[in-house]
Formats: structure tokens, sequence, C-alpha cells
């Protein structure tokens, strides 16, 4: 549950990124978007691996 506490919070500190690209155009704020998102690749796929290991361990 840690990991997905985790994954919550990334998309919260990304979304001030996402509303002044989508919104204002803010270009800078583009590519700090695209890194956040990346960030939120890896994570997710983390707690898919996690998941997947503990239902496969019963």
């Amino acid at each position: 549950m840690e990991k997905f506490k985790s994954l919550q919070e990334l998309v919260a500190s990304a979304e001030s990124d996402a509303a002044a690209f989508y919104e204002k155009g803010n270009k800078a704020a583009g590519t700090r978007l695209r890194n956040a998102m990346q960030s939120l690749k890896v994570a997710a796929t983390e707690i898919r691996k996690e998941v997947t290991d503990k239902k496969n361990a019963k």
C-alpha cells in the first residue's frame, strides 16, 4: 500500500505542471510533466509486479 500512496503523491505533484502546460502553454511545464509521467509509469509497473507476486504466492 505504501507504493500506491507514493503513486498518488506523484500524481498530485504533477497536477500543477499539467495545468500550466495545458492551460497556459508553458513548454517547460510540459517537460516536467513528461518526466513526472515517466516516474508514474515506473511506479505503476512496480506496483503491478508486487500485486502479481503477492497474488501468485498463495
